[in-house]
């Protein structure tokens, strides 16, 4: 549970980052990408997690499948943002290098419930 707070809160504060810089009129910098960067690495130490988790006696109580689209989607996602933001270089693209990571904040929450919360 805290290492998806900690990720949610990481993604939230690199998203309200990427928005307000991009707002204010900066294009995608070395601070906008590292940020959705630091996102990516989270994520693919959740997919260690995800793997390690049911092994170690921690199953999931929601859909498994459920779970596993999010999580890749979730890692899919700023790898998508990323490369939109290298490739048109504009500050909307800082902006959503921002939802992006809005977006797996939530998507964090999400996966959260569907391991914990939910009744198979």
């Amino acid at each position: 549970m805290w290492f998806t707070i900690m990720q949610i809160v990481v993604a939230a504060v690199a998203g309200a980052f990427c928005i307000v810089a991009g707002l204010g009129g900066r294009r995608p910098s070395d601070y906008s990408v590292g940020a959705l960067a630091i996102v990516e690495l989270l994520l693919v130490i959740q997919v260690v997690v995800a793997i390690v988790s049911p092994l170690a006696g921690n199953p999931p109580t929601g859909d498994l499948l459920e779970y596993w689209v999010y999580l890749v989607s979730a890692v899919l996602l700023p790898i998508g943002a990323v490369i939109w933001a290298l490739m048109e270089r504009s500050r909307w693209s800082t902006v959503i290098l921002g939802v992006a990571a809005l977006a797996i904040a939530i998507m964090l929450w999400r996966m959260q419930v569907i391991w914990s919360v939910q009744i198979a």
